[in-house]
């Protein structure tokens, strides 16, 4: 480009131009040509960066964290200085410092609640070399921790026959009302399946080698009909965490893909599950997970109908028309750190990177905030918060009319400018997190669970499972075991009159006795 420009001077002009004619059309198509230079360079940065960030996503560590001395060179001299002062000080009280001495590490000690059994070892002499017989002081007890493969044992079901000798009738005690009428599977081994697959991520061909080492022959197509008809059971509980996520005045959403297979084509395509979860500043914690075929906006309004309060999301733009049903956007902090941290990590921006090290002092506010009701929250916030905030933005402002239009920093700064209304929403509720860490954490055993069963086999597949991991992953923030939750589930929901649902919410389950859970294997065959 700049060759072809270069060609284009003039070389011999047929008229004798003045001095100044001379000099300013060369001088003008310098200006030109480094503008245009300028622009190159932009863009190969640009560019530059889109690598260096596919990189660090595919070798690079995921954390956003900055080195200690970048976080130096960020803050201003003035604190520096007092810092070195106050560490000058505190060494001079404190001259004959003795150096820290490495601790040995210690061993934990094992559960208590785990049962013990007792290996007892003596000593084969019994007389000393002397002649003189050994005579017992004492006992030395060490412990290790052991285990045994998963062991199945055949819950045998005794029902007791009578008869009417004058009637000539026959009388028995009913079968107690299953998951599956007739079926083989308990409700620990559902819940043992149902577990292993979508909190475990472990696939059903290698559950079926698990189990047959353990002398069980499940079939795959077996455990995947108990998988379907759990979801099915299940649903109802599903329904009735969305109406308990939708009574609450702020919500996350988060949406992440997954692999449909395409029936008869032998190939899959793009399907995604959307997750909502209150906030982590409410004591009655849930999630639900939605499986639908595609992104489009109408997925968000249907769960979302009828909700009129915040809702923390990124900033997509599918969630937009919600706000005309009277939904507030509140957008994610981390996202707008994430692009401005990119920028410095990647280019080495010095404005970006002081811009992450404001953010920092933020989140350093709500760590401290965390612990808080929501109106001393949000008074916190007021008095600290705010001011950073404010500070922060005309900050930007100012920086931002320094950079090129297609410079890195200058698009991360454009990001947070355009939507700073809704990224500092949280200043003014203090129901209102800030940032959508919560649902991102929650669309995390998702992640790791598509990377071990690869693709879903069909929408209804889909559907099911986004009904069964949202009882675990809700049964995991209101801190159950979810094995030990899904096993008391499967036994009373056949039972369970509709009025009483509620007693299986996670947020109100209480565990039964340990020993109604763990029954030994001898204490079942004599029940």
């Amino acid at each position: 480009m700049v060759a072809t420009m270069l060609q284009d001077l003039p070389t011999s002009p047929p008229d004798a131009p003045s001095a100044d004619d001379a000099v300013l059309v060369p001088r003008a198509l310098l200006e030109r040509i480094q503008a245009d230079l300028l622009l190159e360079k932009t863009r190969n940065e640009a560019l530059n960066l889109e690598i260096a960030r596919l990189k660090r996503w595919r070798f690079g560590t995921s954390s956003e964290s900055l080195d200690t001395s970048t976080q130096a060179v960020l803050f201003d001299h003035l604190l520096i200085d007092t810092a070195l002062e106050d560490r000058a000080a505190d060494e001079a009280r404190h001259p004959t410092a003795t150096p820290k001495v490495k601790r040995q590490p210690v061993r934990q000690a094992l559960p208590a609640s785990l049962p013990r059994i007792e290996q007892r070892h003596e000593i084969e002499q019994t007389h000393c070399a002397c002649g003189q017989p050994f005579k017992r002081i004492g006992e030395e007890v060490s412990e290790q921790l052991d285990c045994v493969p998963a062991q199945f044992f055949v819950l045998r079901h005794i029902r007791g026959k009578y008869a009417c000798a004058c009637c000539q009738s026959i009388q028995a005690a009913p079968m107690p009302a299953q998951m599956i009428d007739k079926g083989i599977p308990a409700p620990g081994l559902l819940a043992q399946v149902v577990v292993a697959k979508h909190d475990d991520h472990l696939p059903l061909y290698r559950q079926q080698e698990i189990y047959a080492r353990s002398g069980v022959h499940i079939a795959r197509s077996s455990m995947a009909q108990w998988i379907g008809i759990c979801g099915v059971r299940l649903a109802p509980l599903a329904e009735a965490l969305k109406q308990h996520i939708l009574t609450h005045s702020v919500v996350h959403v988060d949406e992440t893909p997954v692999s449909l297979l395409a029936p008869g084509k032998g190939k899959t395509k793009r399907a995604y599950v959307w997750v909502y979860r209150t906030t982590n500043f409410v004591t009655q914690r849930a999630v639900l997970f939605d499986f639908t075929p595609g992104r489009g906006g109408e997925n968000p309004r249907r769960i979302l109908e009828g909700f009129a309060g915040t809702l923390v999301s990124d900033d997509y733009s599918g969630y937009h028309k919600l706000h005309a049903q009277g939904v507030t956007a509140a957008l994610c902090m981390a996202h707008a750190r994430r692009k401005l941290f990119e920028a410095h990590k990647l280019t080495g921006s010095q404005i970006a990177g002081e811009a992450v090290a404001r953010i920092a002092r933020l989140y350093e506010i709500e760590r401290q905030a965390c612990g808080l009701d929501s109106d001393a929250r949000w008074a916190m916030r007021r008095q600290q918060a705010r001011p950073l905030a404010e500070a922060l933005h005309a900050w930007l402002v100012e920086q931002r009319q320094r950079l090129a239009n297609a410079d890195t920093t200058a698009r991360a700064i454009d990001y947070s400018l355009s939507n700073w209304r809704a990224l500092t929403r949280y200043l003014d509720d203090g129901n209102v997190p800030i940032d959508n860490n919560a649902a991102e954490n929650a669309v995390r055993p998702l992640c790791v669970g598509r990377k071990n069963w690869l693709f879903v086999g069909s929408q209804q597949a889909g559907e099911r499972a986004a009904v069964v991991m949202s009882l675990i992953e809700s049964a995991k923030l209101n801190g159950h075991d979810p094995w030990v939750y899904l096993k008391d589930v499967f036994e009373r929901l056949p039972t369970l009159k509709q009025r009483d649902l509620h007693q299986l919410l996670p947020y109100n389950w209480r565990a039964p006795d340990k020993a109604a859970v763990h029954p030994s294997v001898q204490g079942a065959a004599t029940a």
